[in-house]
């Protein structure tokens, strides 16, 4: 392991990433540092500042590897360096001290599934003839039909089109075929081969010795491949977030690479960590990845799926406390993401969608566990809708003929200062960003909402503190009958109630002499005779004084 000042992350209580808050920075909409328009490293250690305001606890960052950038950079030509248009190796490791400096844990992402087709591995398996170890690296595979003219198999791809490519040999003819489960760009790797065991070991080491607290695994039910390819028998694929009973994901070989990975990480001071980007069909599944000898978390993608409804809430949140508490593993909550449409737009849009994502940010909050907040859910962003196809970039778009509009509306950079466009995006003077921001974020920078103590903003941030104070477990609470209500508390001097209604609702108040600690906006609750009237499509935290 290599002496440096970042191999030391910040003091904390044990397990620390059973109760963390992690903010997801998507790199390229973060905040751009040399005035390009695209974010990059030096301009998220430029804003460090506001992630200690907010109170998280660690930051996740998307791939700043070497790319060519067909899929935002998770089609990875090189893990161990930057691609410059992030910066460079130094500008990792600085923000990475600088991050432990202020007490913040930073996460990076790993991509196991697949390379970009400009790593050095995949060039190497294009030179070489079929049969050989480079191409042992990949899923290079004879095509069906008299000449080989037909794919392998019938799988697609996740983002349109074949999940399968015809080489051209070096004597000029059509030969093999490789596998991608996304773009062509993105060959899957073979972890049938011990050399990718051993790469990705290396990988993680290498990351590791420079300080970095954990890592997000992108598609980690994907590496392992089902004994001799079998047909999906599917026409084509929904997208990624499909929980879709597919061939070729969540095969049980997957377990055998994170205990690998597990091993290596326990080696490491400071309880470093992984989480699990597994889209699986049921929560029973997704409690495979983090058995005690394998990783530590899994994103709670059923509970991001949940319709604005008091009874699905319910139903998802007790099925993954009970499911992963089996293996004695927390569960994590996320509203939003770069891949999904942002809860606000999701729960209705305008003020409609902003009330319930505010009054969903104090639920989730609520809960026990770790919680993700996606750049952006603080300030009450909405998915930008009308984007200009011009613009857009997701490889989705191309791949489906221009029917699927793809992410870019939930990537759009951020605004940070100002009422014109880049929104200090980029240093001053900047009006540049590599997606268009909308007119209307003028009135949501982090400027504008800093001081109003209305805002999502302040809302989040005073959240935040007060979710510390809020420990033990969850039990429900008895709401007096109505169906559009949530009511539990945590621990003993905590409780949470939401009513999920467009109307008040009157129930009972949630524990004998709690007061409001916090209500989600609107009206505030009103209390009387053991009973609380909730405004319609509103959260309120309450805690009794010791």
């Amino acid at each position: 392991m290599t002496e440096n000042p970042a191999d030391a992350p910040p003091t904390a209580h044990p397990e620390w990433w059973r109760s963390a808050v992690i903010y997801q920075v998507y790199v390229r909409s973060f905040a751009d540092g040399d005035g390009d328009g695209v974010g990059d490293l030096p301009g998220i250690r430029g804003r460090l500042d506001h992630l200690v305001d907010l109170g998280v606890d660690a930051l996740w960052l998307t791939p700043f590897y070497s790319s060519p950038m067909a899929d935002g950079g998770y089609d990875v030509a090189d893990f161990r360096a930057v691609d410059p248009i992030f910066g460079n190796l130094g500008d990792a490791e600085k923000l990475i001290t600088d991050a432990h400096t202020r007490g913040l844990r930073v996460i990076v992402d790993i991509v196991p599934n697949h390379t970009s087709e400009r790593h050095v591995w995949f060039q190497a398996a294009l030179a070489a003839p079929p049969g050989s170890s480079e191409r042992a690296r990949y899923w290079f595979k004879e095509g069906k039909g008299q000449h080989g003219e037909q794919p392998p198999n019938d799988w697609v791809s996740h983002f349109g089109g074949p999940a399968w490519t015809r080489v051209t040999e070096a004597d000029g003819k059509p030969g093999q075929w490789y596998l991608h489960n996304f773009a062509p760009e993105q060959p899957d790797l073979n972890w049938e081969n011990p050399e990718v065991h051993a790469e990705f070991l290396d990988i993680l080491r290498f990351w590791l010795d420079r300080g970095v607290d954990g890592f997000r695994i992108d598609v980690a039910q994907g590496p392992a491949k089902p004994p001799g390819l079998p047909d999906a028998h599917l026409s084509e694929l929904g997208p990624l977030r499909s929980n879709a009973d597919l061939p070729f994901f969540d095969q049980d070989g997957v377990h055998e690479i994170y205990r690998e990975w597990r091993k290596v990480l326990d080696s490491y001071p400071g309880e470093r960590i992984a989480v699990a980007e597994a889209w699986v069909r049921n929560a029973e599944r997704l409690a495979r990845y983090v058995r005690p000898d394998e990783l530590h978390q899994a994103f709670n993608f059923l509970y991001l799926k949940t319709a604005w409804s008091a009874s699905a809430f319910h139903d998802v949140i007790e099925t993954s406390l009970s499911t992963l508490g089996e293996v004695g593993a927390p569960c994590t909550w996320v509203l939003s993401n770069h891949d999904v449409t942002r809860h606000v737009t999701r729960y209705g849009g305008g003020e409609t969608g902003l009330r319930r994502g505010r009054a969903a940010a104090l639920l989730t909050l609520a809960l026990p566990g770790s919680a993700y907040v996606y750049q952006g859910d603080e300030l009450g962003l909405p998915e930008v809708t009308d984007l200009p196809d011009g613009a857009l970039r997701d490889p989705v778009w191309e791949r489906s003929g221009h029917t699927d509009r793809g992410r870019d509306g939930a990537r759009v950079p951020i605004p940070w200062s100002g009422t014109q466009p880049a929104y200090g995006f980029g240093p001053a003077g900047s009006t540049r960003s590599w997606l268009p921001q909308p007119a209307a974020w003028a009135k949501l920078s982090v400027e504008a909402e800093r001081d109003d103590e209305q805002s999502t903003l302040a809302l989040y941030r005073t959240a935040l503190r007060l979710r510390r104070e809020r420990t033990g477990e969850l039990r429900w609470l008895d709401t007096g009958g109505p169906a559009d209500v949530l009511a539990f508390a945590v621990g003993t001097g905590f409780a949470c109630t939401v009513n999920f209604a467009a109307d008040p609702v009157t129930v009972p108040l949630p524990l004998a002499g709690a007061r409001v600690a916090l209500v989600s906006g609107g009206d505030a609750p009103v209390t009387r005779a053991g009973t609380v009237t909730l405004p319609g499509e509103t959260a309120a935290w309450w805690s009794v004084s010791a």
